[in-house]
């Protein structure tokens, strides 16, 4: 047999006994091996159709659950501090929470193993070698996520909502009793466009810096401390950065929800209000963690980075290589 012919054959053979899902894992963007125990991979019941469809789509379901888990988290502690306003009934007397309550809410939302904000998805395609072929469907579930979740929050508070607000009517800031501000953030009426895009650039900044430094193994890191590390500091960062904008960082946890609001009745005004504010949580989280990835790669991060490559990483972009570029083994496990 020909050389060539039997690369053919070889080739032929390895597809022809690759497991179907992997095939169909590859064709979306996925690794094609999933990330689950090998026994599980091969156990009986992977041969029923739910199984072999959360085979094929289990990180875009953990992405998908994992933001509506925390937009739910997040919206819900905003709904219970806004409308239990002066609720006597409550424990001291004086409505259900504070502030900072509505940080502490949101957190519990990071317990799944995923991303849950398409900034962050893109900085670590863009540094860690995340493959590029998977943001589009993370973004998805990511963005579905945080629409579904919001709209939980809406059904189960919507009598709440017609008490605080009056039946059938939804206002957003800075009207005196507005509710939009539950599902997304408004900035403050004070505030101008120069200051709402630098406070969001500042925090999203913060984020991906400090992320990547928890996740640098080789910089102490925080290993299985991570979730409790990105607790404080998610909530450091709304402590810090949460008056101007409310700290949106995250296109899907403000742009899913705020068009939710828009669809039950919020009106135009979800996306004219503070002169239309609304791009500055899509654009601005990614220009944020972009720039700080930048930060902790050139002055902090060792391993393999497009900071670590000649030019600091501008002769792959002068030749056209950011996207297609060789990936470690352990890169490719992210």
């Amino acid at each position: 047999m020909p050389p060539d012919a039997a690369v053919v054959e070889e080739q032929y053979t390895e597809v022809k006994h690759t497991p179907h899902h992997h095939l169909v894992r590859a064709r979306i963007g996925l690794k094609a091996e999933p990330p689950i125990d090998d026994e599980h991979e091969v156990a009986q019941h992977q041969e029923y159709l739910w199984s072999r469809i959360r085979l094929v789509l289990r990180e875009p379901f953990a992405e998908f659950w994992g933001t509506f888990i925390l937009v739910m988290f997040g919206n819900g502690s905003v709904a219970q501090v806004l409308l239990g306003q002066g609720v006597t009934s409550a424990p001291g007397g004086n409505g259900y929470g504070q502030y900072q309550s509505i940080s502490w809410g949101s957190l519990r939302g990071w317990r799944l193993r995923a991303y849950l904000n398409p900034a962050i998805t893109f900085a670590s395609c863009l540094y860690r070698g995340l493959p590029w072929r998977r943001f589009p469907i993370y973004f998805l579930a990511q963005f579905l996520g945080g629409f579904c979740g919001a709209g939980v929050v809406y059904a189960n508070y919507i009598s709440a909502i017609n008490n605080f607000e009056g039946d059938g009517i939804r206002t957003v800031p800075p009207a005196k009793r507005a509710t939009a501000g539950i599902f997304c953030t408004y900035p403050a009426s004070f505030l101008p466009r120069a200051n709402m895009f630098f406070s969001e650039f500042i925090a999203s900044t913060l984020l991906m810096f400090v992320i990547f430094a928890m996740k640098d193994d080789s910089n102490l890191g925080a290993g299985k401390l991570f979730p409790l590390g990105l607790f404080f500091l998610i909530f450091g960062l709304g402590a810090c950065f949460g008056f101007e904008t409310g700290y949106a960082l995250n296109l899907a946890r403000d742009f899913g929800p705020r068009l939710m609001s828009y669809c039950v009745g919020y009106g135009h005004e979800v996306w004219s209000a503070g002169g239309y504010y609304f791009w500055i949580p899509m654009v601005v989280p990614f220009l944020g963690c972009a720039f700080g990835g930048l930060l902790y790669d050139i002055f902090i991060y060792t391993g393999e980075s497009p900071i670590n490559t000649p030019w600091i990483g501008t002769k792959r972009v002068v030749q056209g290589d950011v996207i297609r570029r060789p990936k470690s083994a352990a890169q490719e496990k992210v």
